[in-house]
């Protein structure tokens, strides 16, 4: 399940950027990061931090992150 669910996140991740119209670059450099970690999220080859993860979603993608738990 925990394979299922990263996979998830870096297909989120790369489907609204694409909404969004940005390159990895772009949303790399808003971000402070750099293309090669987004990439690397993207295809879920590299974990990330939370609060790394909040910064892209909110300063690269211009976005809010929500997080639920369910039972």
């Amino acid at each position: 399940m925990i394979g299922y669910e990263a996979f998830k996140l870096g297909v989120l991740l790369q489907e609204a950027r694409q909404k969004k119209g940005l390159t990895q670059e772009q949303v790399a450099e808003l971000s402070g990061t750099n293309k090669s970690y987004i990439s690397k999220l993207e295809k879920d080859l590299k974990d990330v931090r939370f609060s790394t993860l909040q910064r892209i979603i909110k300063d690269g993608l211009g976005g809010h992150l929500e997080i639920s738990i369910r039972f």
